[in-house]
C-alpha cells in the first residue's frame, strides 16, 4: 500500500525513473519521460542555482507533471597541498602529449547542497515536485523546509546502514543503488567499506527496511524492470538506458563508447568512486585521487585537449555495466521498452 501511495503522490503511471545524470539530463529529457508516465530527473549538482533554476522551469514548460530534481549532499574536499601536487605531476605526459601543460592547481567546482542555500531557495520557489539527494543527506531543517513545500523526498543508499539514515531522515523512499549503476556510487561514506552489493542483493538487504524502494543498477530491459518489482522494488531507476535518448545531452563520443560494454569504477576522474566506460582515464591508478570533486577541474581540461586532437579516451563517460544494450529512440520510446 505504502508502495503504491509514492508512485499516487508522484503521479507515474510507469513504474520507471529516468535517473539524474548530471551533464547528460536535459530538460526534454526529464520531460518526455514524465509526460510518457515515468518521473523524469534533472541533474543540477554541477550547475549554480540560477542555472539550475532555468532548467526547472524549462522543464516545467514542456511538462505539468511532477518531476525530480538531484543534488549532491557530499562534504567539502580536505585540501592536500603535497597530494594534489603530486595528482598534477602525474598527469602532466598526459597534457604534455597533447602540446599542453597541466593547471597549477585544482578547483573545488561543486558546491555541497547543504552550504548551497540559493540552491534550497530555488527548490522551495520552483517546486519540482520531487527532490532526490546523493552521498547522504543534507540537515535536517533542510528536509524539512523541502517537506512543507510538498516535495517527495528520495535519498541513495547502497547499503543497509545508509538505508536505515535516510528512513530515521523522514525521506519518502529509497533509490536502491546497486553496484553495477553507472555514474558515482551513492556512498555516504566513500572512504568507508562498501559491501558492493548487485542490485538484486541489495534489494534483498533491504527488505523491510520502513520506505518503498526503487532499483537502480543494470536496469536495461522491461525484464530487467520486471526482476527488480518482483524482488520487492516499487520501480526502476534507468540511467544508462537513457543515455543514447535522442532528447538526452549525451555527446557522440560518449554515445559512441558505450558500444564495447566493458566499465570500470574508478575515483580517477572525481575523487569518488563512480562506474564509466573502460578507457584511458578509468585505467589510471587512482589510490593517490585528490578528495572529490578536486581532480574533476584538471581531467576536464585534459580531456578537452585531448579531445581536439581526436583522442575521447579521457571522457568522464559515465555508464553501467549494461551500457551495450543501450538502444536509440525517443525517451517515450525508451519508456516503452522498460515499462512492465
Amino acid at each position: 500500500m505504502e508502495d503504491a501511495m509514492l508512485l499516487d503522490r508522484i503521479g507515474m503511471r510507469v513504474p520507471v525513473v529516468q535517473a539524474p545524470m548530471a551533464g547528460v539530463t536535459t530538460p526534454r529529457l526529464a520531460a518526455a519521460v514524465a509526460n510518457a508516465g515515468g518521473l523524469g530527473s534533472l541533474g543540477v549538482a554541477a550547475l549554480d542555482a540560477a542555472k539550475a533554476g532555468e532548467e526547472v522551469r524549462q522543464t516545467r514548460a514542456l511538462t505539468a507533471a511532477r518531476f525530480n530534481v538531484n543534488v549532491f549532499c557530499h562534504r567539502p574536499p580536505r585540501r592536500d597541498a603535497a597530494k594534489e601536487a603530486a595528482w598534477l605531476a602525474a598527469l602532466a605526459p598526459d597534457f604534455a602529449r597533447f602540446g599542453g601543460a597541466a593547471p597549477e592547481g585544482l578547483e573545488d567546482g561543486y558546491r555541497p547542497f547543504a552550504l548551497d542555500p540559493e540552491m534550497l531557495a530555488m527548490l522551495l520557489a520552483e517546486r519540482p515536485g520531487v527532490v532526490s539527494f546523493h552521498f547522504g543527506l543534507p540537515p535536517a531543517d533542510q528536509i524539512a523546509a523541502l517537506r512543507e513545500s510538498g516535495a517527495v523526498l528520495l535519498g541513495s543508499a547502497t547499503c543497509r546502514q545508509d538505508a536505515e539514515r535516510i528512513v530515521a531522515a523522514g525521506l519518502d523512499g529509497i533509490v536502491a543503488q546497486g553496484w553495477q549503476a553507472g555514474g558515482h556510487r551513492g556512498l555516504f561514506d566513500e572512504n568507508g567499506p562498501d559491501e558492493r552489493l548487485q542490485t538484486l542483493d541489495l534489494l534483498r538487504a533491504l527488505k523491510g527496511v520502513g520506505l518503498p524502494l526503487i532499483a537502480a543498477g543494470a536496469i536495461m530491459s522491461r525484464g530487467d524492470v520486471q526482476a527488480v518489482l518482483a524482488a520487492g522494488a516499487v520501480a526502476a531507476q534507468c540511467g544508462t538506458a537513457f543515455l543514447m535518448a535522442e532528447e538526452a545531452g549525451t555527446s557522440p563520443a560518449h554515445r559512441a563508447a558505450l558500444a564495447p560494454g566493458a566499465t570500470r569504477m574508478t575515483r580517477a576522474i572525481s575523487g569518488r568512486p563512480a562506474r564509466g566506460v573502460d578507457n584511458i582515464i578509468s585505467r589510471r591508478d587512482d589510490r593517490a585521487a585528490p578528495d572529490y570533486p578536486l581532480p574533476y577541474s584538471a581531467l576536464k581540461a585534459l580531456h578537452a585537449l585531448a579531445s581536439k586532437a581526436g583522442e575521447d579516451g579521457y571522457g568522464p563517460f559515465w555508464a553501467g555495466t549494461g551500457c551495450a544494450e543501450a538502444r536509440p529512440g525517443t525517451a517515450a520510446e525508451i519508456l516503452r521498452r522498460l515499462a512492465p
